[in-house]
């Protein structure tokens, strides 16, 4: 059976596609943890400096497969670990808002459901012309499961969050724009090099730095003020040491690019 999620590299920027274009892309068990385990092989390695995830084919995820659900071998099912044998700390979506390498979504295509939130999880996204989200799950007789609830308000506001959530109504790329849910629009046939080319160049910067910025950006959305910028600083003081550090104001200086190392 072929790979349902294929991670590939370009230069220091890892691809990680969902690879069951056929069926759209919709999510299995099967690739639940395929994914998982690309998303922490990425993280895990020091020379990939940013991810772009995407989708094979003309679809980015369709959501559940709901052809495995309906025959009783989908998510949630007995073939599946009991109770105890699995934790939702290593779902996709918890490891993707957990991982500290910068990732990027090339939304090529459609996203629906659990694909959905994947798209909303990553750090940036950028999409097709063509592109469109479908938070139809309460259109389905479900709730957004996969993190939706906790990522869409704090992109769009509490209040149009109520609205796509409770509306299931498709989100086009025009309103994905208009939302500030995408940075950009691009065709379909340069989607891809559009979000290599922005992995270029956050790999370009210090990736000890560039890690530690997600990782305050990630705890900045959980907790107070007074007690994030005491986080931060202490974050900041180890930056310091780094040879890193030095390259960046010797480079500064010097007037030329820097050349980091992460370390």
């Amino acid at each position: 059976m072929a790979d349902q999620v294929l991670l590939e590299r370009s230069g220091p920027v890892a691809v990680i596609t969902l690879n069951r274009p056929e069926r759209l892309n919709t999510i299995s068990a099967t690739m639940l943890d395929q994914l998982s385990a690309a998303l922490l092989e990425a993280d895990h390695d020091q020379s990939v400096r940013a991810v772009v995830l995407t989708g094979a084919g003309r679809a980015f995820c369709a959501g559940l497969d709901l052809d495995e659900q309906t025959a009783g071998n989908g998510i949630g099912d007995a073939t599946l670990p009991r109770p105890g044998e699995f934790s939702l700390r290593d779902a996709p979506p918890v490891v993707l808002h957990e991982i500290d390498v910068p990732t990027i979504c090339a939304l090529n295509g459609g996203a629906a459901g659990y694909g959905m939130d994947l798209a909303l999880g990553c750090d940036i996204r950028l999409a097709a012309e063509g592109a469109k989200l479908a938070p139809a799950f309460t259109k389905r007789g479900v709730l957004p499961e996969s993190g939706g609830t906790w990522l869409l308000p704090r992109l769009v506001g509490a209040s149009k969050a109520a609205e796509i959530f409770f509306t299931g109504e498709t989100l086009e790329a025009g309103k994905l724009l208009e939302l500030g849910l995408v940075s950009s629009l691009h065709p379909a046939d340069t989607l891809l090099e559009e979000a290599l080319a922005l992995g270029g160049r956050i790999a370009a910067n210090a990736p000890l730095a560039v890690r530690a910025a997600k990782r305050m950006l990630r705890h900045g959305a959980e907790e107070p003020f007074a007690g994030h910028v005491q986080r931060v600083f202490l974050t900041l003081l180890p930056l310091f040491r780094t040879a890193d550090f030095r390259e960046g104001m010797t480079s500064f200086l010097e007037k030329r690019p820097a050349t980091f190392e992460g370390r």
